[in-house]
């Protein structure tokens, strides 16, 4: 008799863990929609962190997908600039190119993966100094980007790259200062 009672309740359990995993999924998205109302690209938040698999379930982990993704962007643009700079004919292009390589160098091997991990011990605002910091590595690059009044089209890639660099950036530290709030 013991082993029907068995047989009977697991379809239960399995019952009740399937009205359960809506709910658990449910209140994943709900996180991801509070704490991405909050930033200043809220699309891009969610663009950035609902794709994640599996979805980050509470804001320390939100916060660090979001640092992943920065740092997943940051390095991407570094390769195509490197790339740029192999392929450059114009030597004004070529020196504001390899300027946003050695900008973005240190950000991605040094910078982002320290402040990975203050994230993982609680130092929030370090954190948010050190992508601080990314965002004025961006804006000095695109400045000498700017600077070669060069609008061709790798120009304007590393133009948009730098953009999606700095908005995700911002994103990054608003779910990190929301996280400091007690979201």
């Amino acid at each position: 008799m013991k082993r029907s009672s068995t047989v009977t309740s697991l379809p239960c359990v399995s019952l009740f863990l399937l009205l359960l995993l809506p709910s658990v999924v449910q209140s994943s998205d709900d996180l991801i929609d509070k704490i991405c109302q909050a930033t200043p690209f809220c699309d891009l938040c969610e663009a950035s962190l609902r794709p994640l698999s599996p979805s980050p379930s509470d804001p320390k982990s939100l916060a660090a997908a979001m640092a992943s993704v920065v740092l997943g962007n940051l390095t991407d643009t570094l390769g195509y600039i490197q790339s740029l700079i192999r392929h450059a004919h114009d030597p004004a292009a070529e020196r504001a190119l390899a300027q946003c390589a050695e900008l973005y160098r240190p950000v991605v091997k040094f910078n982002i993966p320290q402040a990975m991990e203050a994230m993982q011990g609680g130092k929030f605002g370090f954190a948010i100094y050190v992508l601080g910091d990314a965002e004025k590595q961006t804006d000095s690059c695109q400045k000498g980007i700017t600077n070669t009044g060069a609008d061709d089209e790798s120009s304007v890639a590393v133009t948009a790259r730098n953009k999606l660099v700095k908005n995700l950036c911002d994103v990054a530290i608003s779910v990190l200062k929301s996280l400091m709030n007690g979201l």
